[in-house]
C-alpha cells in the first residue's frame, strides 16, 4: 500500500498559473488568525521531509516554498509570531497558538539569503507554483519512519510527479555551490 505523504501530494500535483500574482497565508486558529500577505508567487516549491519544517497532522512531508523577502508581510496579528529557532538558518515564525509556521527568513550569510520559506497551502487562494521535487527524503527516517518503506515512499513521490532528492535538487545545489565558489573567489561573479 502506498503511503500517505501529505494532503497536497497524495492525490497528485494540481498545476500552478504562471500568472498567478499571490495572495494570503492564514493560520490554523479558529479567531484572531496570523495573517502573511505574499506579493507573487512561490519558487522551487517542494515536498520536504525534514524535521525543521512544518507539517499539517498526519503528514510526512511538508510542502514548502520560497519568496523574496520584500514580497512577505505580516498584515494580522504579528503579536502572536515567535521564532521556533533563533540560532536556525531558517528563521521559522510561528504562530504561538496553533504551532503553524507563518514565514521564515534567511538571515545568516547563505546562499539563500534574501528569501522567505513559506507553507502556500496556508493560503486558499488557487494558483501557488506546485511542488517542483521532493527534499531530504531520507530524514523521515530520522523521524521515526521505518526505513524498509522508503522504498514505497520514493516510488509514490515519482508517481505524482516528483523527483525525490536526499538533499535539493540539483539547480539547487549547483546554485549553492556557486554561490561558495564566488564567495571564495575561486570563480568570477556574474559567469
Amino acid at each position: 500500500m502506498a503511503p500517505s505523504l501529505h494532503p497536497l501530494l497524495d492525490n497528485g500535483l494540481t498545476k500552478g498559473s504562471d500568472s498567478f500574482s499571490g495572495g494570503t497565508l492564514r493560520c490554523r486558529c479558529s479567531n484572531n488568525k496570523v495573517e502573511v500577505k505574499l506579493d507573487g508567487n512561490v519558487l522551487h516549491n517542494h515536498a520536504c521531509g525534514c524535521s525543521q519544517c512544518w507539517k499539517p497532522s498526519g503528514a510526512v512531508f511538508s510542502v514548502v516554498g520560497v519568496i523574496p523577502d520584500d514580497k512577505v508581510k505580516v498584515i494580522a496579528n504579528e503579536n502572536k509570531l515567535e521564532v521556533v529557532n533563533k540560532d536556525a538558518t531558517i528563521l521559522r515564525n510561528a504562530c504561538k497558538e496553533c504551532g503553524v509556521h507563518m514565514y521564515g527568513p534567511i538571515h545568516k550569510d547563505h546562499p539563500f539569503k534574501g528569501l522567505t520559506f513559506v507553507h502556500a497551502e496556508l493560503s486558499d487562494e488557487k494558483g501557488w507554483q506546485e511542488p517542483q521535487f521532493a527534499a531530504f527524503v531520507s530524514s523521515i527516517i530520522e523521524q521515526g519512519y521505518d526505513p524498509k518503506s522508503m522504498g514505497d515512499v520514493r516510488s509514490k513521490l515519482k508517481s505524482v510527479g516528483l523527483e525525490p532528492y536526499d538533499c535539493l535538487s540539483p539547480a539547487l545545489m549547483d546554485a549553492m555551490a556557486t554561490w561558495t565558489a564566488q564567495k571564495s573567489g575561486v570563480l568570477k561573479a556574474n559567469i
